[in-house]
């Protein structure tokens, strides 16, 4: 296998808090992110779609992304997507604009390059007609659920890791097996993968992702960052963790993202519910499920400290 082109483990998908006006709320977004590195992330995809990123401005996401490029000073390397739809050119020159931030790689939408009713031929004629257009920029791919999902065929995954210009994929499909052919078709390229699902998670470790990306680390990073650092020098207590944080996620994914940004003011961090998406209403019994998910993510943390 080749050296790591980027480090394996947690990479969270990073919410923006947003004050009650919608404006980006830049003091509380430092303190998030430095809680991020103190958790033990090992990277920040700082500009995705938990982020906001269709309803922010061109000129937010780029100063989101320089942002967080600054204030985590170099200590971990931090992604953001930087095609929005348009044509190859338009794409195109938007990539280089983000790639200016100082992030480590900008990270392409597959569902921006084709329609959903177009074939998976057209999508990789205008990814290469893209590569043509960005230099030797590091890239990703983000199988985004907007505005539709594009999952990448294995075969189209192992040609674009061949290309040797991706750096950092966010695989949506849920499906440990899509992932692990996928993991095969780039295996010996510099492409590493992230597992955006939770409850697939050490399922993929196991098979030979590089980490994850998963909304989960937005609330409890430090239990999945467990989990990566510990899987094969604890496998049955890894199990035990996995099965854990399958249940947790399903607090943690009904009404995202208001859940994640009330669970985590209720772990200290002062972040608003402020959404330009929408708020989603919370009632006494989400109350109560978040009240008790964090009391096991609490006694979950302090075992493993002690383990």
């Amino acid at each position: 296998m080749p050296t790591l082109t980027l480090p394996g483990g947690v990479w969270p998908v990073m919410l923006t808090p947003l004050h009650n006006d919608g404006a980006i709320d830049w003091a509380s977004l430092d303190a998030l992110t430095e809680w991020y590195l103190q958790a033990g992330v090992s990277g920040l995809f700082a500009v995705c779609l938990s982020s906001e990123m269709y309803l922010l401005s061109p000129d937010e996401r780029l100063r989101l992304a320089s942002h967080v490029v600054a204030r985590v000073n170099g200590h971990v390397p931090v992604v953001a997507t930087g095609t929005y739809g348009g044509g190859v050119h338009e794409q195109a020159e938007f990539i280089r604009r983000m790639a200016d931030t100082g992030v480590r790689a900008v990270v392409t939408v597959t569902s921006q390059l084709a329609e959903e009713s177009e074939p998976e031929t057209v999508f990789m004629a205008r990814m290469e007609a893209l590569l043509g257009l960005t230099g030797a920029i590091d890239l990703g791919l983000y199988e985004c659920p907007a505005p539709y999902k594009r999952i990448l065929s294995t075969q189209a995954y192992g040609d674009l890791a061949h290309t040797g210009r991706f750096v950092f994929h966010k695989d949506t499909t849920c499906d440990a097996e899509a992932m692990r052919l996928k993991l095969i078709a780039g295996q010996g390229t510099r492409l590493n993968l992230y597992n955006a699902n939770t409850p697939t998670a050490l399922a993929t470790l196991r098979y030979g992702a590089t980490g994850v990306s998963c909304i989960a680390a937005n609330v409890y990073p430090e239990l999945l960052v467990w989990l990566c650092a510990h899987w094969q020098q604890q496998p049955e207590l890894a199990e035990r963790v996995q099965r854990m944080l399958t249940l947790l996620d399903l607090v943690v994914s009904a009404k995202y993202a208001t859940s994640a940004k009330r669970m985590l003011q209720m772990r200290g961090q002062n972040i608003n519910l402020m959404s330009r998406a929408g708020v989603a209403t919370l009632t006494g019994e989400d109350a109560t499920q978040h009240v008790n998910a964090l009391a096991v993510v609490d006694e979950l943390s302090h075992f493993l400290i002690s383990s």
